[in-house]
């Protein structure tokens, strides 16, 4: 069910076009990852979803009617540049970005109470923002943006600033946030990140929408039919029952067994791969070669960028 979509939006600031006909639709308590480089219109979109800027024509929805300023309550945005005020007192600061969104005084120390023991932050209350390191601030960002409990969260790199174990916190804190209902628009350069947390994508290019789909069906698209596995046996036996229908890309010997790489040309799949090689050699282990969220991302904006170029 899609909980927030965009139709047709164009933008142009003088004469630089950021986006070009943009549609997209982010399903009820998923994870949409809006991706490209940067330039793209990635950053405009965000804004024009919070009703910072306004289209010059084309539409946003929430929840099937078009979105109005009265809906920005119920976003939480956690925008790339962050923008706490260093001088003020922390505890000070989340109170008054909770109440801007709607929160009074009593919900708000509540709640903030509640993150700021779960974060390990809660001795820093009275202290000042300069004073704590660019993760703890990053702690302090996180939680005044879904400190209202909205329904549509925007996190543009959420993980700036973190080390690992602090970025997996807020990871599964993201993670728990869409299991309890919240629709999240997800932007970032990290595509591994993608793969670990997104349901679907778009890949903005140039203004424009070059790719969109579920995760696990882009991949799928962009399979190249290469595997690779590791086996015992006469190679010479492999090589011979392979025939025709495969190119040997690469081929090791690794002491008591070989590993070898091969280009399926027919692309039938890994089933008839291993009827193949089961009867003349031991299978010890055997993977497809599925192409990352990375190498797609390259792939298809060098693929748009070549196409701009010749027109």
């Amino acid at each position: 069910m899609s909980y927030f979509s965009v139709s047709n939006v164009n933008k142009v600031f003088e004469s630089t076009q950021a986006l070009t006909d943009v549609s997209l639709s982010v399903n009820k308590g998923s994870i949409f990852g809006l991706l490209g480089p940067n330039g793209a219109g990635k950053t405009t979109l965000i804004r024009i979803i919070n009703q910072i800027t306004a289209p010059d024509s084309g539409e946003v929805f929430l929840e099937g009617r078009r979105m109005t300023s009265s809906d920005v309550e119920k976003i939480g945005y956690l925008p790339e540049e962050r923008g706490l005020y260093k001088k003020m007192k922390i505890g000070d600061q989340a109170i008054y970005l909770a109440q801007l969104k709607g929160m009074s005084r009593h919900s708000a120390m509540k709640a903030l109470k509640f993150w700021f023991e779960k974060f390990e932050i809660a001795g820093w209350w009275d202290k000042k923002v300069e004073e704590l390191s660019k993760g703890m601030q990053q702690k302090v960002q996180f939680i005044t943006t879904i400190i209202h409990q909205p329904q549509l969260l925007i996190f543009d790199e959420p993980f700036t600033g973190f080390d690992p174990i602090n970025a997996n916190l807020i990871k599964q804190e993201i993670l728990g946030l869409r299991d309890n209902g919240a629709t999240i628009i997800f932007s970032t350069h990290n595509m591994s990140t993608v793969e670990d947390l997104c349901d679907h994508i778009a890949l903005i290019n140039k203004s424009r929408k070059i790719l969109d789909g579920a995760v696990t069906e882009v991949k799928d698209n962009f399979k190249t039919n290469i595997f690779e596995l590791d086996y015992k046996g006469d190679y010479s036996k492999v090589a011979q029952v392979l025939g025709n229908s495969f190119t040997i890309l690469e081929h090791t010997e690794k002491g008591l067994s070989n590993r070898i790489k091969i280009l399926h040309l027919n692309g039938n799949g890994s089933n008839d791969v291993l009827q193949l090689l089961m009867p003349v050699a031991e299978i010890k282990s055997f993977r497809e070669v599925v192409p990352s969220m990375n190498d797609i991302f390259i792939r298809v904006v060098e693929s748009s960028n070549e196409k701009n170029n010749q027109l």
